[in-house]
């Protein structure tokens, strides 16, 4: 990221709720059921006084249909960056989930060990790193706008979490997500910050 004179002010968002054409894991992209679609028109209602320069979606289809109704509802476009999708299934691809394979390993990530890996997918490290490439670039693209950024639960907890410089990497142990939850954070000289996390305030440092 580059020396920001003004603060770009981002919402990260997770996509609505999504149906899958297989119950068994995969990095497939699942497509909106009609409650999701209603939570995508509510977040677009939500953010109608924030002047919304741009949409910003993983390519993964749960995310990019989200974005698609909030940006047609705002009158603005959308972007897809890969670098905004869920972190994948690995080695549990083609299995049913149960026990969660993700356990162990997002536990670890949550406890401060980034170096540990998915089998067969991502480290932690890997995660936040494509994750902040695509939010530096944001950030330098949009000085002083405000931007709205569609993605996944996990990988947004987790990468959120390590970036911001008011939070821990545990912060998000027992603060579930919601489908079309949001949280706002900036950029500025110093890095990230987050200002709110799925309608709760936080406070800067």
């Amino acid at each position: 990221m580059t020396d920001l004179q003004c603060a770009a002010r981002v919402f990260v968002a997770r996509h609505g709720e999504a149906d899958y054409e297989s119950e068994l894991l995969s990095d497939a992209g699942g497509w909106l059921t009609p409650l999701g679609r209603d939570q995508a028109r509510v977040l677009a209602d939500s953010l109608e006084g924030e002047r919304i320069a741009r949409v910003w979606t993983s390519d993964m289809a749960r995310a990019v249909q989200t974005g698609e109704i909030v940006a047609g509802r705002l009158g603005v476009d959308v972007l897809v960056r890969t670098g905004l999708r869920e972190f994948g299934v690995g080695h549990a691809a083609g299995t049913t989930g149960d026990p969660d394979p993700f356990a162990e390993t997002f536990r670890a990530w949550l406890d401060g060990d980034l170096a540990a890996r998915i089998p067969g997918a991502e480290s932690g490290t890997e995660v936040v790193e494509r994750y902040e490439a695509v939010l530096d670039e944001i950030a330098d693209g949009h000085r002083g706008e405000s931007v709205l950024v569609i993605s996944h639960g996990g990988v947004m907890c987790m990468a959120l979490s390590a970036l911001a410089r008011n939070l821990t990497l545990s912060h998000s142990r027992d603060l579930p997500m919601p489908h079309c939850g949001v949280v706002a954070v900036e950029a500025d000289a110093d890095g990230w910050v987050a200002r709110s996390w799925a309608g709760s305030p936080l406070e800067a440092r």
